[in-house]
């Protein structure tokens, strides 16, 4: 007989004989709740937790390598993508893992289902009382202060010492996800600070496509490539409004038709009503900002309903895992949702926010922009790997409190666009409410059992294609804020967008936004512009953009002014290079088309 074959043996044999996994190992162990959140007391045992269990996928190494191969532009395979079958391929479990897992399922009497097409989700649903009994831990109701939302999580857990080294990542767990997002506001436009002088007299005061064509050099050109898609993640009961889309065009895009529009996607129960008082600012602002500025790229707007798979992580994995088994997935999509890291639980952000490991895989994967007044805002992009990779652009909220995980500065903002290459204006300015800094779970270094977001048992390093762009900025920093950030994490922001006085229309009504989510919409319409440029002319699109990011730092606009302060801290200080207020800088989409090779 086997290894294999007396491994499975001895694996049926416990299962038969009832629990016998005796021995446990604790994965996770917290001091206490996050900050803004609050212990009840215990949950109740009839309360149903819908586990996601993410197994140790068998060559995530392979994957990370195949993902840098094709996206870093110095290899010969540059852009030579995977497919979806070669990309699990590398994501799929091994049998040993799949049959030490579904043997302790079995002694347990439960049946799990596959949750994707990898085979490395795995879900069930149990009662808390079991739940305590699989994982030695103690569920207990916790309720978020602000929103008065009770969850079912538990402090610590552990697994039996047979199936620890096969499991990346238990969800619900330690992680506690935060129901309330920093939503950006609508209000009455008003005069700008540091915005400079352009083509565009009342760009000093509000910024519209027709700021971002001028300040940017945003073609408006119509794209003709249909493979090319855009998708917009709605979550939240975020909707967005077609009636107020076609608002914006006539008022902001008066040079094409008032009738494009989005297509809708659904998953989890989403839907997007039309009735006015429906529209969500956040969503509006996602929609008008790619539908009108990536002249002519089909835009999707995925909703996200309640009916989450994804154990309370409200959809982030769903998403995902949901794009993921489309044949033709897009070849962007834009979120402006996020969490504090401190909130999610290390094994959970490395393995399972890395969205399904290739779809966004590790935090070094990750591009990221920051804010700014005519200044950057931050908006992390980052693509899933290899050939299914997926330029994702998103951006990373300001925490409402300082986490105890992060710098002293803000987290990073949504991208900025591009810059013109012609205009000639005063340089931009960091915005104040830029976030930025450097990662507590996130990091260059490979994760040990294929984990992607955020960082378990392992050393974590700055990314290897921003090691250099980090020590530089290290050095110039010197001693300030020492102590008080984590200098071997990953640095973020990538890059920076414009982030205040947005215009936008919701419930009929014109005004204007801040904050970190209006970059992310703007950065994505660039690459958008630019994927299209490549397909037409017989070239691979952007996939996973940060190692041509920093290869080609020189087609991004430097902003060397400016700081993040929060959190009790001065903060950081943007200056030549890049720096965690404004990453490499702002966008310059002649200067980026010629780097992409046109």
């Amino acid at each position: 007989m086997s290894a294999t074959a007396l491994f499975l043996a001895s694996l049926l044999s416990l299962a038969a004989a009832g629990p016998a996994f005796q021995n446990f190992v604790v994965q996770e162990s917290l001091a206490g709740a996050p900050q803004g959140f609050a212990k009840v007391g215990p949950a109740t045992d009839p309360t149903p937790i819908n586990l996601r269990i993410a197994l140790a996928s068998s060559n995530f190494a392979g994957l990370e390598k195949a993902l840098y191969d094709v996206s870093t532009p110095s290899s010969v395979n540059y852009g030579n993508h995977l497919s979806k079958d070669e990309a699990n391929a590398f994501l799929a479990p091994s049998d040993d893992a799949v049959a030490a897992v579904q043997a302790w399922l079995t002694s347990y009497g439960l049946v799990a289902t596959k949750s994707n097409g990898a085979g490395d989700w795995l879900s069930v649903t149990v009662p808390v009382s079991k739940a305590n009994e699989m994982l030695s831990a103690k569920y207990e109701t916790f309720e978020h202060v602000a929103s008065g939302k009770t969850y079912a999580r538990t402090l610590s857990y552990a697994l039996p010492v047979e199936i620890a080294d096969h499991v990346a990542a238990i969800h619900p767990t330690s992680t506690f996800n935060n129901p309330e997002s920093l939503r950006p506001v609508l209000s009455a436009p008003k005069p700008a600070s540091g915005i400079p002088t352009d083509a565009t007299p009342s760009c000093a005061t509000t910024l519209t496509p027709a700021c971002l064509q001028s300040l940017y050099g945003i073609p408006t050109t119509r794209a003709t490539e249909s493979s090319n898609t855009i998708a917009v993640s709605g979550f939240i009961e975020q909707y967005a409004n077609k009636a107020d889309l076609t608002s914006f065009l006539k008022k902001f895009r008066t040079d094409i038709s008032s009738s494009t529009t989005f297509t809708l996607q659904t998953l989890d129960g989403g839907s997007d009503p039309q009735t006015a008082s429906k529209a969500g600012v956040e969503a509006n602002l996602d929609i008008q900002y790619t539908v009108g500025v990536a002249t002519g790229v089909p835009v999707f707007f995925v909703s996200v309903g309640e009916n989450f798979q994804d154990g309370d992580l409200e959809g982030f994995l769903d998403i995902v895992n949901f794009l993921l088994g489309e044949e033709n997935v897009p070849l962007v999509m834009t979120t402006s949702y996020g969490q504090n890291e401190n909130t999610i639980s290390k094994s959970l952000a490395l393995y399972a926010l890395s969205l399904a490991n290739y779809f966004i895989p590790h935090a070094k994967l990750i591009v990221t922009a920051n804010s700014a007044r005519r200044m950057p805002l931050w908006v992390p992009a980052e693509p899933p790997s290899s050939s299914r990779a997926v330029t994702v652009v998103s951006r990373v909220a300001r925490p409402r409190a300082a986490p105890s995980t992060r710098p002293p500065s803000p987290p990073a903002a949504p991208t900025s666009p591009p810059s013109a290459p012609s205009m000639v204006s005063p340089p931009e300015t960091a915005s104040t409410f830029s976030s930025g800094g450097f990662s507590n779970y996130w990091g260059g270094a490979s994760i040990p059992f294929t984990s992607s977001s955020q960082i378990v048992d392992c050393i974590v390093l700055v990314a290897d294609y921003q090691s250099s762009a980090v020590s530089a900025f290290l050095t110039a920093q010197g001693t300030t804020n020492k102590g008080l950030f984590n200098a071997s994490g990953r640095g973020y922001p990538d890059v920076s967008a414009q982030g205040e006085n947005v215009e936008i229309v919701s419930d009929g009504q014109t005004g204007t936004v801040a904050g970190t989510s209006c970059s992310s919409p703007i950065f994505a319409s660039v690459i958008g512009l630019i994927n299209d440029r490549l397909i037409a002319a017989g070239h691979s699109p952007l996939r996973f953009l940060n190692p041509w990011l920093y290869a080609n730092p020189g087609m991004l606009n430097d902003v060397t002014t400016g700081s993040n302060p929060g959190c009790g801290a001065k903060g950081f200080t943007a200056r030549a290079g890049w720096d965690p207020v404004t990453g490499l800088g702002t966008p310059n989409f002649a200067k980026m088309l010629a780097a992409a090779g046109l």
